[in-house]
């Protein structure tokens, strides 16, 4: 069956993240957004974890379903969990996603890492361990479980960061490379970046929202076309078989935090050959900038730009609906009328749905002209965008300035 999945989110017990992060809103918003299987988040803090012992009941095998819910939402047990350690004479700081088959393999899990560090402070641990050292405790306690290095080229925390990752998957898990049969975009990056990376045509790419609200859901993901259950997941996974992993879902790279160089505090925000014309310093302060995603994956390319695999997985970039509507109408995407206008399309259609499949002149039932016209650039990709760099988001444009102020301008006459 063909399905969406979004296997990295976050609990209401991880840092910086909604309070309303809970189970059942995150069961609503994947069948809002239109997600199939969407992750639990978190297994590794004791209280989440007692959370989902009790509130989760097995499905089909490896998933399992929100107990009293008829959303038909499944759940897979994953968790992001951060390793900061010292190799090769420098601090490493990366962050992986373990998926695991069972409830029972999640416990000897987190019995290992709770004699290690403290799995109790964070719904993503830190923990001082190798990489190389969780993969193996992992893959000891069952061999069905799959570690991914997660947002793989954001600067900060990723496997080929550039304040603290590594050139090569090798070069971090050594003899336990091949153990690793995926890698994760992140926001800042897409396919068509990791591709010119060898590591990024060894393993497949998959692409998850790293949700930290329940409304996040779903911002990137995964399409498959396999049985809904654990193993026919995991193995479409690791052959990358493009009949059964059909495609992900991406955030325009522009848009993520980290695409381009900058330094936020000097508001300065640069692409990779302009930065190299200052020799990577801020002309404004002299300091170092920081090296987004997009340098990054140049550095480590032996591809050309638009360089496509054989048997590569395809990949769709996607616009938010409700930035789209805010859009549309000239107003802030948290906007009461967006809200409204939000609320009256997902109740006839998913979000996912809307954005990707529904026909344009089915769209124009539900909503303005205005309004699908700008679902229809979107998909499209009739966009501009300023890009993103040191921890700040990109804009996305898809309606002209001129055409902006017309839509101001009929929402003051209405």
């Amino acid at each position: 069956m063909k399905f969406i999945a979004d296997f990295h989110i976050h609990s209401k017990y991880s840092r910086a993240t909604s309070k309303a992060t809970d189970l059942e809103n995150i069961d609503k918003w994947a069948k809002i957004k239109g997600v199939q299987l969407i992750s639990c988040g978190d297994f590794t803090h004791p209280q989440w974890f007692k959370n989902l012992q009790d509130n989760l009941e097995p499905a089909e095998p490896g998933l399992f379903n929100l107990k009293g819910s008829s959303s038909g939402v499944k759940f897979i047990l994953t968790t992001e969990i951060s390793c900061i350690y010292t190799k090769g004479g420098k601090v490493r700081k990366i962050h992986v996603v373990v998926f695991a088959p069972s409830l029972e393999a999640v416990e000897k899990i987190n019995q290992k890492l709770g004699s290690i560090g403290n799995i109790r402070s964070d719904g993503r641990p830190i923990l001082g361990l190798d990489a190389k050292d969780l993969l193996k405790l992992v893959l000891e306690v069952s061999p069905e479980c799959l570690f991914v290095p997660a947002h793989c080229l954001t600067p900060w925390f990723s496997i080929f960061g550039s304040k603290s990752g590594f050139d090569s998957i090798e070069e971090c898990f050594e003899e336990e490379t091949k153990n690793i049969y995926a890698i994760e975009s992140g926001l800042s990056a897409d396919p068509s970046m990791i591709w010119r990376i060898p590591d990024g045509r060894r393993v497949a790419i998959i692409s998850n929202s790293d949700a930290h609200s329940p409304e996040k859901i779903g911002r990137e993901a995964n399409i498959f076309d396999t049985k809904m259950d654990y193993p026919s997941i995991i193995k479409a996974i690791k052959e990358k078989n493009p009949k059964e992993f059909l495609s992900t879902i991406e955030f325009y790279p522009e848009e993520g935090k980290y695409h381009y160089d900058g330094h936020r505090l000097c508001n300065v925000c640069m692409s990779p050959k302009e930065s190299k014309s200052y020799s990577e310093l801020c002309p404004v302060c002299g300091r170092y900038l920081v090296i987004g995603v997009l340098n990054r994956a140049e550095k480590l390319a032996d591809k050309e730009e638009g360089f496509v695999p054989e048997n590569a997985i395809p990949f769709k970039n996607a616009v938010g609906l409700k930035k789209i509507i805010g859009e549309a109408l000239g107003v802030g995407e948290i906007s009461k009328k967006v809200k409204a206008e939000y609320e009256k399309m997902v109740s006839k259609y998913s979000e996912f749905d809307i954005l990707l499949n529904v026909p344009i002149e089915d769209i124009k039932k539900i909503a303005s002209e205005r309004l699908a016209e700008g679902i229809r650039r979107a998909r499209d990709g009739e966009v501009s965008i300023k890009p993103g760099c040191d921890g700040v988001f990109g804009e996305v444009r898809i309606f002209s300035e001129v055409e902006k102020q017309e839509a101001i301008r009929q929402q003051k006459l209405l």
